[in-house]
C-alpha cells in the first residue's frame, strides 16, 4: 500500500483529533474527477480532508497475460496524481491524502470508508456499458458502504 500526502486516520492527527474523512475513489474518468471537486467543495465546507483512493488488481482472464515489465502501483500512483493535477490545479486542498491499495475496487473503498463521514464516487468508471446509470462498483459500494455514500452522476446536456 502507498500513501502520500499528509497522514491522518479517523480519531487522531499528528496536531490533536482529526477532522472528519471524506473518501473519494479515483480510476481517472471524468467521474472520478468531478467526484475529486465535489469532494473538495465538500471538506472546504465541512472542514474535513480528503482521502484520494485508487485501487488496481491483476486481472486473470484466459488468453491474455501481464507484461512484464507492468508496475501496477506505480501505474495506478500517477493515475492517480494526474487525476488531483486535473481536479485541482497545482492547488490540491490541505491534507489532502493521496492512496493506493491492491484488490477489488467496491471491497476496498466500501472499508475505507468506514468511519469516515462520506465516501464519495462516479457513477460509471472507466469500465462497463454505455446506457447503465450506475457501475458495478458504485452499486455494490452503495450497498456495502457504512458511511453515506454520494455518487456523482454526469451532468445532462445544456438544452438548446
Amino acid at each position: 500500500m502507498a500513501e502520500t500526502g499528509e497522514a491522518s486516520t479517523a480519531g487522531e492527527s499528528a496536531n490533536g483529533p482529526a477532522r472528519g474523512l471524506i473518501v473519494v475513489g479515483v480510476d481517472g474518468s471524468p467521474l472520478s474527477i468531478a467526484a475529486l471537486r465535489y469532494a473538495g467543495r465538500l471538506a472546504e465546507s465541512l472542514g474535513c480532508t480528503i482521502e484520494a483512493l485508487s485501487v488496481w488488481q491483476y486481472h486473470m482472464a484466459l488468453g491474455t497475460f501481464t507484461p512484464l515489465d507492468w508496475t501496477p502501483e506505480e501505474d495506478t500512483s500517477e493515475l492517480l496524481d494526474q487525476a488531483v493535477r486535473e481536479a485541482f490545479g497545482s492547488d490540491p486542498p490541505a491534507g489532502l491524502r493521496r492512496t493506493v491499495r491492491q484488490g477489488h475496487a467496491a471491497s476496498v473503498l466500501a472499508k475505507a470508508g468506514a468511519g469516515a463521514e462520506m465516501l464519495i464516487v462516479g457513477s460509471r468508471g472507466h469500465g462497463g456499458f454505455a446506457g447503465m446509470l450506475l457501475g458495478s462498483v458504485s452499486a455494490s459500494v452503495s450497498a456495502h458502504a457504512r458511511c453515506p455514500v454520494l455518487i456523482i452522476h454526469p451532468q445532462p446536456a445544456p438544452k438548446e
